[in-house]
């Protein structure tokens, strides 16, 4: 279905690339893809750990009462398959270095096992004799550790595990750190570039093999134009009022930020520490990030499922109400600042659409449809964006996307009525948000409304958990019932 043109669909990109020098646009453009969290190889990991012993107890069971396996006999294999793979996270297991050791890893899987198995026992669940349980979990297991461990050595020795980063400040400092760095061979931390302030005279081009791609007026531009994890400041300890300095325009960024204390009995570990000190993170870490990915994934699929029928039959009174797509996208602040593009139900008349919202949609606004009204009222518009969602462009909840070009009813944009506008973009924006459910939703007529939404946007993303993204699911039908300020 054809959809109403936009024009460009990063139209901030150019002028990203424009504030950059060309060494760090060359850089950039390497790094247009994220690094894996290790928490996905570890998810796989123990998938295979899950279906190994689930099979060897269900097979174990068979074999001691065969033609007796019952529905109650696989569901307390699986549960028993599930108490393992704690035990073996809780045996830190499931890290990437465990991970690539088979032996080491198959001899905590088999005993994982047998703990399990007797918890079991005393509900009566397993085999009642563990001769089957000696041979059955090492036999099953050892073919999914090895897949594991060459899994695992596998990204981890072409570095898709990476946490990339990039320092600012080029003096001592900084070449400490990186040598630091290099030195240790369980860094995972990967240095893309150096920024720097001091002039050209000073500051070297190349410094222990990491090249300055400019200066820190350049690095918010980088940041948003490339996958980087990690922001490290090296510099002096005592330069408190010149990191305050170059920390207020990067709060912005959804990155950790780190101050190195660089000394050479540290280690430069995950989690751990790295000779890093914290001064800003992520607002989800690597394990949050996919599980809130995975109830993304799960959840927009079966909201397809379900209204696949209602879209269809919303499609048609478009189309049979005024000429033109049913269909229409629109260019909106994503993840990091960045525009995607997102989908719409069209609500008005094909040659009125506004697609870059210059003007906002008031009460009984002509340009809107019968049937546009009535879907802009309960929010049916909006569920095109579960495809968005499954392309990983948006999320179930979030801070919702405004438009690139986003004004408020007295033509003022929203960046200018509230500092730091951009921190709303350090997660990725939701079909439904923490705002919309405390009723920050509708026309912005008043620069205190942008701000409210503003801070509950914050509130979220500063608090987030999978209970409150399933609350706010949980509520938003019923919030929808109320349309103040839906037209």
């Amino acid at each position: 279905m054809k959809d109403v043109d936009f024009g460009n669909a990063r139209p901030e990109g150019a002028a990203e690339e424009a504030a950059m020098s060309a060494a760090a646009r060359g850089v950039a453009r390497t790094l247009r893809r994220a690094s894996l969290s290790p928490a996905e190889p570890a998810l796989i990991a123990a998938g295979l750990d899950f279906a190994a012993v689930t099979l060897a107890l269900s097979i174990a069971v068979l074999l001691e009462r065969p033609g007796a396996f019952a529905p109650g006999d696989a569901f307390g294999a699986a549960g028993q398959g599930l108490a393992v793979v704690c035990l073996v996270r809780a045996a830190r297991g499931y890290r990437l270095a465990a991970l690539r050791r088979f032996g080491r890893g198959l001899g905590l899987l088999w005993l994982a096992a047998l703990l399990a198995w007797g918890a079991g026992r005393a509900f009566g669940l397993g085999p009642a004799r563990p001769w089957a349980l000696l041979a059955l979990p090492p036999l099953l297991g050892a073919p999914a550790r090895a897949l594991s461990a060459v899994l695992s050595g596998w990204v981890r020795d072409f570095g898709l595990t990476e946490r990339r980063a990039v320092i600012v400040g080029g003096g001592p400092e900084a070449e400490r750190l990186i040598a630091g760095l290099a030195a240790n061979p369980d860094n995972d931390i990967r240095v893309c570039g150096l920024f720097d302030d001091r002039a050209d005279g000073r500051a070297a081009p190349v410094i222990a093999g990491i090249p300055r791609l400019g200066t820190t007026r350049e690095l918010l531009a980088f940041a948003r134009a490339a996958e980087i994890d990690m922001l490290i400041i090296a510099l002096p300890l005592a330069a408190t009022a010149r990191i305050r300095e170059i920390l207020a325009p990067l709060s912005v960024l959804p990155l950790d930020i780190r101050l190195s204390t660089y000394s050479a009995d540290m280690e430069f570990r995950r989690g751990a520490g790295d000779g890093l000190r914290a001064l800003g993170a992520r607002p989800l870490g690597d394990r949050g990030a996919i599980l809130k990915r995975a109830v993304d994934l799960l959840g927009a699929s079966l909201a397809l499922l379900l209204l696949a029928v209602p879209m269809a039959l919303v499609a048609l009174a478009i189309r049979l109400e005024s000429r033109g797509p049913a269909l229409f996208r629109q260019p909106r602040h994503g993840f990091n600042h960045r525009p995607i593009p997102v989908w719409k139900f069209r609500s008005m008349y094909a040659e009125a659409c506004d697609p870059a919202a210059r003007r906002i949609v008031t009460r009984d606004d002509p340009r809107v449809t019968r049937v546009g009204r009535f879907i802009r009222k309960y929010s049916i518009d909006e569920l095109p964006q579960l495809f968005n969602v499954l392309r990983g462009e948006l999320s179930l909840v979030g801070p919702r996307p405004h438009a690139v070009v986003a004004l408020t009813s007295q033509q003022i944009a929203f960046a200018e009525i509230v500092d730091g506008y951009a921190a709303r973009h350090r997660m990725r924006p939701g079909m439904t948000g923490w705002a919309q459910i405390e009723g920050w939703r509708g026309e912005v007529d008043d620069p205190e409304k942008l701000r409210r939404r503003f801070e509950h946007d914050l509130y979220y993303i500063e608090n987030w958990s999978l209970g409150f993204d399933l609350r706010i699911l949980l509520l938003t039908p019923f919030r929808l019932l109320n349309q103040r300020g839906a037209y």
